[in-house]
């Protein structure tokens, strides 16, 4: 299991290129690997054969521990198999579901000679899915049962769905959380309910690391939090017209953030800093992170001296990070090194939050929905957009007065957003 990014500790296969038997060259993609933060090629290392592939699609390897073994046609692997099966295979393990619970996910492992000749079920009924395709089912909304795994054993996988979403030719409809609720049974009397049966899946690399560094976070590094609340009525016009004579720009309102967050942490570069132990680091450019949210956690894919770019420029990286971070296509250095991050639930209807600062970074801003309030203005009660912001600061960098100057500069830049446009 090769390195492929800085902070990975361990992959997972999503999917094998080559079939035991297909020769490869030097430099040749051999396989797909989930690591913390995206998908990558895994490249042949030597010229040969595949002989031998000793971690399935779905299954986990720390780093150094060997996946499959390339050598001569004739070659003799014995010594190799056995060197390989000499420590315990550290891949993730998942509890056996249940009998009363079909279908469920299994743990992946390799083919016994009872796998199931249909491609769907195992013996005793129980349905052969790897952990990602059942999440990615449930969310596309595809009937398992309707497929035929392509995985060993028959096993569904990852590719399996992937392309059955591609051929579900239903309408696009407005996303809704809403699920319809089954039929209650009503309870007899004096009824005694066993503990609800349940399903274990493994996590992912990108959840795995989320969780190692939201541990490291919020415990050790000492966090703060201010919260304003802002009048977008000006800066949501100036969005409008903008795309209004510009309709390929399709900017959005974190577009407008992300480029007067950058402004405010030029004139602030006390707080566009980050701790470094025995150090306190100051950045000369505005690096963003942005969170995106993926199937698999949340990702910050960053906006480099946002700036010293235009509105126009950042919305357009923007998208084209997002795309590749919901694709897991993101290279190591788009989504380390930020300076400042920024974290927007606005568009799910969340009002106000705080967020976990990403270390080392020394604050991330968490924004919150924009929506028409009555307010006090001039003596009079009228209706303006109004937004909420609160930012997470690392007091070991920031002290309160000096976040509090930074979202009051922020503030005054959002009230007044042709300021970007003025000092660009």
């Amino acid at each position: 299991m090769p390195k492929l990014s800085p902070t990975m500790e361990e992959g997972q296969v999503s999917r094998w290129l080559k079939k035991e038997g297909d020769r490869v060259s030097m430099g040749e993609p051999l396989a797909e690997i989930d690591t913390d933060k995206a998908t990558m090629e895994m490249q042949a290392l030597s010229e040969g054969v595949l002989r031998k592939i000793l971690v399935n699609e779905g299954e986990s390897a720390p780093l150094g521990q060997p996946i499959a073994i390339v050598g001569a046609p004739d070659e003799d692997i014995s010594a190799l198999l056995t060197e390989a099966k000499a420590p315990p295979q550290p891949a993730v393990k998942v509890e056996p579901p249940k009998p009363s619970e079909a279908p469920s996910v299994e743990p992946q492992k390799a083919p016994a000679p009872t796998a199931p000749t249909d491609g769907k079920r195992a013996a005793g009924g129980r349905m052969l899915v790897s952990p990602i395709a059942a999440r990615m089912a449930a969310e596309a909304g595809i009937n398992l049962t309707s497929l035929s795994g392509s995985g060993p054993g028959g096993r569904i996988i990852k590719r399996d769905i992937e392309e059955a979403m591609s051929a579900k030719a239903a309408p696009a409809k407005a996303p809704s959380t809403l699920r319809p609720m089954p039929a209650p049974r009503p309870a007899t009397k004096g009824e005694v309910f066993a503990p609800s049966a349940y399903r274990d899946e493994p996590l992912s690399e990108m959840r795995r690391t989320i969780a190692r560094r939201l541990v490291t976070s919020l415990g050790p590094v000492p966090h703060f939090f201010l919260t304003t609340e802002i009048d977008m009525e000006r800066a949501a016009d100036m969005r409008r017209s903008l795309n209004e004579l510009y309709p390929d720009a399709k900017l959005s309102i974190n577009d407008v953030i992300i480029k007067v967050t950058a402004a405010a942490l030029i004139q602030h570069p006390q707080v566009n800093a980050s701790f470094q132990d025995k150090t306190v680091r100051y950045y000369e450019h505005a690096d963003i992170g942005v969170a995106v949210a993926t199937e698999n956690g949340l990702i910050t894919p960053v906006v480099r001296a946002a700036d010293v770019k235009s509105l126009f420029d950042i919305a357009t990286e923007v998208r084209e990070l997002a795309e590749r971070a919901r694709a897991r296509k993101l290279k190591p250095e788009e989504y380390t090194g930020a300076s400042f991050s920024i974290s927007n639930l606005g568009m799910f209807g969340i009002d106000e939050f705080t967020a976990v600062i990403n270390p080392p970074e020394g604050a991330i801003l968490a924004i919150g929905a924009m929506a028409p309030k009555p307010v006090a203005k001039d003596g009079q009660v009228v209706i303006r957009q109004m937004m909420r912001v609160t930012m997470s600061c690392d007091h070991r960098v920031i002290d309160g007065a000096t976040g509090a100057q930074f979202l009051q500069t922020f503030k005054q830049i959002l009230e007044n957003p042709l300021y970007v446009f003025l000092n660009q």
